[in-house]
């Protein structure tokens, strides 16, 4: 591709989104999705910003999905007014919960246990305040949430009564996967978690509004969403290191990545000196369990062309270092010339930087400005 002019006057490193390519990952799972009968709450905790929720939804109304209650705050004031909180809610947060649910936000919360159930009861019950609650399901032993056949199930939802709305889960097991058969069973699994969890509520005459499922992966390799609500992913927009690993995407599908420059040699050691360390591109290592390590990030010209076999191999906090192969000469790489790097992990390496730059589909530049806290 041809770089534009703009590219190499920033102060490097900073974060680069190619406008093209987003729009493009938006529009593929957009319409898959919907093609087999489901629809997509989004998840916006990736970038983070007001101008990529633009891209994501329609308008202010359709359903999103935020990780922080900053985000879900931030949205709110910007007219955002349907938002799943997809954390474990903290009982000391149910006052901000509340207040935003005072001004028609529909934000609905998670939980997975008695005690959070409880809280949220006594919280209602004290101040008058109703809530939308998701009752989370443990379809993968991944992380949190309750068994579909759990006995606690049909408690905690009748502990919740006229506040409860619907079930939640989230396949984070599948990022374990690296075939199409094996995501596609993944997408199952997790699917048919809240078709059961569903059914019990029901024989218990409880009636349950929502089922949401969703990961990256099993967003696009799920083969029915017909019955099911919504559907969540996140990480999608940009993709990453480990979305190419297990099989989810290419690297021409990758959004996001780190311009660094170059700022020295360490010729005996065959090593070329970056300005972008861990502050730039996250301490994440995400693949390196993985079929492929890619270190902290794969290297790439200020193109976006893959250099095949190189990636920062180490970093400290403000400095990376590329361990050439010998294919490479230090003097293919002159201080002073730039580099991508691509993340392992987006949602890491978009937290470390305030600020993105966006290649426009026209070859201007734009800004976007990251949501910050907790």
């Amino acid at each position: 591709m041809t770089v534009p002019q703009w590219i190499d006057t920033l102060d490097t490193p900073y974060l680069l989104i190619d406008e093209a390519i987003l729009k493009r990952n938006i529009v593929h799972l957009k319409n898959r999705v919907e093609s087999l009968g489901g629809h997509l709450r989004p998840h916006l905790k990736t970038l983070r910003t007001l101008e990529a929720a633009d891209y994501l939804l329609a308008d202010k109304t359709r359903p999103a999905t935020v990780s922080t209650l900053a985000e879900a705050e931030a949205y709110a004031n910007a007219g955002y007014t349907d938002l799943l909180y997809a954390v474990g809610i903290a009982p000391a947060k149910l006052e901000r919960v509340a207040q935003l649910r005072k001004r028609g936000i529909n934000l609905h919360i998670l939980l997975d246990n008695m005690a959070q159930a409880k809280a949220v009861s006594d919280f209602a019950q004290k101040h008058q305040q109703d809530f939308s609650v998701f009752i989370e399901i443990d379809s993968d032993d991944h992380r949190g949430g309750i068994k579909p056949e759990a006995p606690e199930l049909i408690d905690i939802a009748q502990q919740l009564g006229r506040h409860f709305t619907g079930l939640m889960t989230h396949a984070g097991g599948s990022y374990g996967c690296n075939t199409a058969d094996a995501l596609k069973a993944f997408a199952k699994r997790e699917c048919d978690a809240v078709r059961s969890a569903k059914s019990r509520l029901e024989a218990s005459n409880i009636h349950c509004s929502i089922t949401s499922v969703g990961s990256t992966p099993t967003a696009h390799y799920g083969e029915d969403f017909s019955d099911i609500t919504e559907v969540r992913a996140g990480v999608y927009t940009t993709f990453d290191l480990v979305m190419k690993n297990i099989g989810v995407c290419d690297f021409s599908d990758i959004a996001m990545s780190v311009v660094t420059t170059i700022i020295g040699h360490n010729k005996e050691k065959g090593w070329v000196l970056t300005d972008s360390g861990w502050m730039a591109l996250s301490r994440d290592r995400g693949t390196a369990g993985q079929s492929k390590d890619f270190g902290y990030g794969q290297v790439c010209r200020q193109d976006g062309s893959v250099l095949t076999e190189l990636c920062v191999n180490s970093t400290s906090q403000e400095h990376g270092v590329i361990e050439l192969t010998e294919a490479y000469q230090p003097e293919d790489f002159p201080v002073g010339s730039q580099l991508r790097i691509l993340p392992n992990h987006a949602c890491a390496t978009a937290a470390m930087h305030p600020l993105y730059h966006i290649l426009m589909s026209d070859g201007s530049h734009n800004t976007w400005q990251r949501i910050m806290g907790w």
